[in-house]
């Protein structure tokens, strides 16, 4: 619980925790950024690491000459799409025997299944539009994985979804990060891209739910 509670402190407080890591670790912060992004996308046991608002705390450190907005977009870029091959293999290689299982010991079965019901409202495609979605977003290779997908359609869709992800979310705090209103109400800020990229998944749960109310009557 304290890891979360401090995980929770780093996303809203993002500014400040940027600011000091650039300060202490100056150009290693390319690779503690590259790292975090990679174990959020690569690692299903990592779903709740900042992913979305990370970018955008990057983007406008970015706009403010702290970090470099190429070197900062290739190296995300790289992560986002190493982590989802990453996850894709330990799917392909160890995911069936985890969706026989009722409990897990790292990881809730529930994200599994709601993944899975993306991926058969969504098809291949979950691969990009997931990359919006938390949770789903960790998920989201690992079934892919899990399903067999073609390696080939997968890396193209992981390709797409990842450069797109980081560069929405990289350069929309780049150019607006700075503006007066955002600067003076960051956390708020963070906590609205929180908000709003949940919205398909709690979207998507609630009308499973109906569904599932809906056929036992």
């Amino acid at each position: 619980m304290e890891f979360i509670s401090r995980v929770l402190d780093f996303v809203l407080h993002l500014d400040k925790h940027l600011s000091a890591l650039i300060q202490t670790y100056g150009l290693w912060t390319y690779l503690i950024l590259f790292m975090v992004i990679f174990c959020e996308t690569g690692l299903v046991i990592f779903p709740f690491l900042p992913g979305d608002s990370l970018l955008f705390a990057a983007g406008t450190f970015a706009a403010a000459k702290a970090l470099k907005i190429w070197w900062l977009f290739s190296a995300l870029s790289a992560a986002a799409v190493i982590g989802d091959t990453v996850n894709y293999w330990i799917g392909h290689f160890v995911g069936p025997k985890v969706f026989t299982k009722e409990k897990t010991r790292f990881f809730k079965k529930e994200y599994l299944e709601r993944t899975h019901r993306f991926y058969e409202k969504y098809g291949a495609e979950t691969i990009i539009i997931a990359r919006f979605v938390p949770i789903i977003r960790t998920f989201a290779p690992f079934v892919a994985g899990i399903g067999r997908m073609s390696y080939w359609k997968f890396i193209s869709y992981n390709v797409i979804g990842g450069v797109g992800w980081v560069a929405v979310l990289v350069f929309a705090g780049y150019f607006f990060g700075n503006i007066a209103f955002v600067k003076n109400n960051f956390s708020f800020v963070i906590i609205a891209i929180i908000i709003i990229s949940t919205i398909p998944a709690a979207a998507e749960f609630w009308r499973h739910r109906r569904e599932a109310r809906q056929a036992k009557s």
